[in-house]
């Protein structure tokens, strides 16, 4: 039975019958209420497979299990010469486990001729049952109803489905219950920020940052949420943060969203602005001796600006690729290569990132010759710097065209 087909305990008659509670979402716990449970580090001496059994079982308490499947699952390296036997033995060591963590229940788990179930009477209940039912439950709501499930679906979610179990069986979980909170957390963001909830955005977007960090969703608000209480510049260390893994690992800028946020973080950091100060920030930026580097979509601009410039001027500028070549380390040499480039070139002149291995620029007011020129120093610079790189710089060329009708 698939993640997405799982039944849920009936919970009326839960004040007559034991409640047998398991937290499988974040470290594995037990009890018999989700107030009341243990951590099950606490169970002590037990082996990774004789866990991984436990947890398949209760999992899947909701249905009765073959010995047959157990033995598919569990034995399948044919490393036993008796499954049978050997499966005999894990229950025999699973029964025990049950009885010291319920002390007061009897006989939790029941063999029949099918094969093996959870006795009737006990109330098994899952967290990840619970944060299913808020899902669905969630999925008929709207407005503070619907906003409110929400927040409870969030909170239940602890951390990774068994983190410790690397079974196939778990990691397909493990992908279902991850995708299910990370859906929630994008979906309930915006309704908070309405709502202008910016402390509890800050707390979600700080767990889900930790759960995957390259939805951009969540540095975005996380710095909203910031430069609305008053904090540009935790916003700009959060930028800063964001722009550094994600070039780490996944050789990509943060997007121009980002960008426009940071921009706007920057800018308030001054405050009590006049007109003079707002002269001046414009122009502080030009302090910078280096080429500009930016966004692609930055660099399209610069582009257009120049274009509807050259039809004035009739000046030559033109655009350049450099490339890495396939030798090349991605993330090391880009990194190398962006320094040679920021350094060599004229300051000004734009640069943007391809993608893994290349870089687009603009030669302001150079034609092919000159642009050939730099290109040859930029390359003997590279390798002069870093000698023992496998990169190999190549060099594509096209004049820029002024803008028809100028």
């Amino acid at each position: 039975m698939g993640p997405g087909q799982k039944r849920f305990p009936r919970q009326t008659m839960m004040e007559s019958r034991k409640v047998v509670y398991f937290g499988l979402l974040g470290t594995f716990s037990y009890g018999s209420a989700a107030d009341d449970s243990k951590n099950g580090a606490a169970l002590g001496g037990i082996g990774k497979k004789t866990l991984s059994f436990l947890q398949y079982l209760i999992v899947n308490h909701m249905r009765t299990i073959s010995a047959e499947e157990l033995i598919e699952q569990f034995w399948t390296e044919n490393n036993s010469l008796n499954p049978a036997n050997a499966l005999r033995n894990m229950l025999y060591k699973i029964r025990n486990l049950l009885k010291n963590m319920f002390p007061e229940q009897d006989n939790l788990l029941l063999t029949l001729p099918e094969g093996y179930t959870w006795k009737a009477d006990a109330d098994i209940v899952l967290d990840t049952e619970q944060f299913e039912g808020l899902c669905l439950e969630a999925g008929k709501k709207t407005g503070d109803e619907y906003c409110e499930l929400l927040r409870r679906m969030i909170a239940l979610y602890k951390g990774e489905f068994l983190p410790g179990n690397d079974s196939e069986w778990a990691r397909a979980s493990r992908q279902y219950y991850r995708t299910l909170y990370l859906d929630a957390c994008k979906v309930i963001l915006p309704l908070l920020y309405k709502k202008e909830q910016w402390v509890e955005i800050i707390s979600i977007c700080n767990q889900a940052y930790g759960v995957d960090f390259g939805i951009e969703d969540f540095t975005a608000y996380h710095m909203q949420a910031l430069i609305a209480l008053g904090q540009p510049e935790q916003a700009m260390e959060k930028y800063e943060v964001f722009r550094d893994r994600m070039l780490q690992e996944f050789e990509m800028p943060p997007t121009d969203r980002i960008e426009q946020i940071y921009t706007l973080a920057a800018g308030l950091r001054k405050n009590g602005l006049e007109e003079q100060d707002i002269f001046r920030i414009v122009c502080e930026k030009g302090s910078d001796s280096r080429a500009f580097l930016c966004t692609f979509s930055v660099f399209q601009s610069i582009v257009a600006l120049e274009r509807r410039h050259l039809a004035r001027s009739g000046m030559d500028s033109t655009l350049v690729i450099v490339s890495l070549g396939k030798e090349a380390v991605p993330t090391t040499d880009a990194r190398r290569l962006e320094r040679i480039l920021l350094e060599k070139l004229r300051t000004g002149d734009p640069v943007a990132r391809l993608e893994a291995r290349s870089y687009i620029l603009m030669q302001t007011g150079a034609d092919m010759d000159n642009a050939q020129l730099v290109a040859g120093r930029i390359d003997c610079a590279f390798h002069k710097t870093y000698r023992h790189s496998r990169a190999n710089l190549t060099f594509r060329m096209t004049p820029l065209k002024p803008e028809s009708g100028g």
